[in-house]
């Protein structure tokens, strides 16, 4: 189960890349629904997927330790 709401998440943020704002939002609440190790996984996912997506850059404020 926790699996799939990782692939989910993943759908869900690809899919609302054309908005910043959107994008953000999801990702606040991801950050609050998945565990700790995919908390890690989509950290390195989301530095290869926001690459050539400056406008995303801003998101990585949620995974600042």
């Amino acid at each position: 189960m926790a699996r799939a709401m990782f692939e989910y998440t993943k759908t869900v943020l690809q899919k609302v890349s054309f908005d910043p704002k959107l994008f953000c939002k999801e990702l606040e609440k991801a950050a609050k629904r998945l565990l700790p190790y995919e908390l890690d996984e989509l950290r390195i996912w989301l530095n290869f997927y926001i690459q050539g997506k400056p406008e995303l850059s801003k998101s990585l404020i949620y995974f600042k330790q």
